[in-house]
């Protein structure tokens, strides 16, 4: 698999001769300015829940590109009122096979509502199999103990974990959810952003090193030469 940063918590994900974009929030993403959200190609997006910094490129994308939304019953049904035209719902537990590999909808801690208050839906993160591989994106999420059972269920090869505290998990607790998945090469994300979410990122790695782990920190880039294969 090869893997673009946009910034955030948003890839694109070039998979099984498929373009899979995960929570798109772009163009208002003053880091990822130098990417024109109106470039991406994509054939499915994967929204793990509803607030601003994960759906602010959704419609458009969608709309553009007549890309799958896969996500909750819940944002997809806000999603087709905004008239995104193909969507795929699921639920906490449940899994699908696509046609680039197979999606798990599993557990995150994390509030979610939609753009306009709604309720929207478990926040969730995803467990994707593909091409031999188990990729394990958190989306935004406390640490938790659910974790500790993927670690024993799954063979995670790559693990995309937020880093940024404030609202979501920290440094140090994302080193424990590695532990709790079982797996030493982690990608960061939702991180620098915003003030709330700065952090230090040559410390952050040397931490990630100290505990006997990778850390992963991509550059914000829509270009093909500057995909990471994984």
């Amino acid at each position: 698999m090869k893997v673009n940063y946009f910034g955030h918590s948003s890839f694109l994900l070039q998979l099984a001769g498929k373009n899979i974009l995960i929570d798109p929030f772009i163009a208002g993403n003053e880091l990822a300015k130098g990417i024109d959200v109106n470039q991406i190609a994509c054939d499915y997006i994967l929204v793990s829940h509803g607030h601003f910094d994960h759906v602010a490129d959704l419609i458009n994308i969608a709309k553009r590109t007549g890309a799958t939304i896969i996500s909750s019953f819940e944002l997809t049904e806000w999603a087709t009122k905004q008239g995104a035209k193909k969507v795929h719902p699921m639920n906490l537990g449940g899994s699908w096979n696509f046609d680039f590999g197979t999606v798990k909808m599993v557990y995150a801690a994390h509030s979610n509502s939609l753009p306009d208050g709604s309720y929207g839906g478990p926040a969730a993160g995803f467990l994707i199999k593909a091409e031999g591989k188990t990729y394990y994106y958190s989306g935004d999420t406390a640490l938790v103990a659910d974790m500790k059972l993927l670690g024993e269920l799954y063979d995670i090869d790559h693990a995309f974990l937020c880093i940024g505290d404030n609202f979501t998990m920290g440094i140090d607790d994302a080193i424990l959810a590695a532990k709790f998945v079982n797996c030493k090469k982690v990608i960061g994300m939702h991180y620098d952003t915003f003030g709330y979410i700065k952090i230090d990122e040559e410390q952050a790695k040397q931490k990630f090193e100290d505990a006997g782990l990778t850390l992963q920190l991509l550059k914000i880039s829509n270009k093909p030469e500057d995909a990471v294969e994984i």
